[in-house]
């Protein structure tokens, strides 16, 4: 069988959000944090709504490393979700060719009364890998955890930074073809962000497509090609990363 080539393509891509139970005085409210945020407050179908996403069109394919730029609350972290499947479109489509992996919260589907091990194995699930490819991964998981003992004990006998360990180690062991972040993830004490930084350098290097929402110019710089700017849902047109700070000033 001939395996579709890895690409995104968003046509028209509309998402919003319903504001249930706004009387006036708190749909004037809602409308103060929408505006200050991004978004547009309106109303569908009789239910009050924020667009979130506005008609976004895009297109990637196999080498393509977009960067999405915009305040907090323009829509980046939705379009990320979006394109990983959390979000059905309400209007426009969505079309993704390849096996995704979204690093979008790495305490999704972490479970505080089980085990390590066992959390291990419920990510590795969710992340889509079959439960012969999770075993295949789990000594290199484990190892790269640097939890050793502790991997067999419930999980909310953890420290924070232990938490972080486990979550990482486990959300970067699959092999992605589209790679979707929000913010470069940096977790741990100096020397375990080291290597974080070497494993995710590797996972972007295997990936055919990288989506990276990040305020960290220098980042976008050395990791994309390309660049788009989302305000208030609405997108910029998809541009070379050479024109970055073209972008930004407008």
């Amino acid at each position: 069988m001939t395996r579709d080539p890895v690409s995104i393509t968003c046509t028209d891509l509309t998402l919003r959000f319903p504001v249930y139970g706004a009387d006036a005085k708190s749909l004037k409210k809602a409308l103060a944090r929408v505006v200050a945020v991004g978004g547009a407050l309106g109303r569908h179908a009789g239910v009050t709504d924020v667009t979130a996403l506005q008609s976004v069109n895009l297109r990637l394919k196999a080498g393509d490393r977009l960067g999405l730029i915009g305040h907090n609350g323009s829509g980046k972290t939705t379009l990320l979700r979006a394109l990983s499947g959390a979000y059905e479109p309400d209007e426009g489509t969505i079309e993704v060719h390849g096996r995704i992996a979204a690093l979008l919260d790495l305490g999704l589907g972490i479970d505080p009364t089980a085990t390590g091990l066992e959390n291990i194995r419920l990510r590795g699930r969710i992340a889509g890998l079959t439960a012969r490819e999770v075993e295949e991964r789990m000594e290199e998981i484990t190892t790269f955890t640097g939890l050793g003992p502790f991997l067999a004990m419930p999980v909310k006998t953890y420290s924070a930074g232990m938490q972080a360990r486990l979550a990482f180690a486990a959300a970067t062991a699959v092999e992605a073809d589209v790679l979707l972040m929000d913010e470069w993830i940096a977790v741990g004490d100096a020397e375990f962000q080291r290597l974080a930084h070497k494993r995710l350098l590797k996972l972007v290097e295997r990936a055919g497509i990288l989506v990276l929402a990040t305020h960290e110019v220098p980042l976008l710089k050395l990791y994309c090609n390309k660049v788009m700017r989302l305000d208030g849902g609405v997108a910029s047109e998809i541009v070379d990363i050479r024109k970055l700070d073209e972008l930004l000033a407008a």
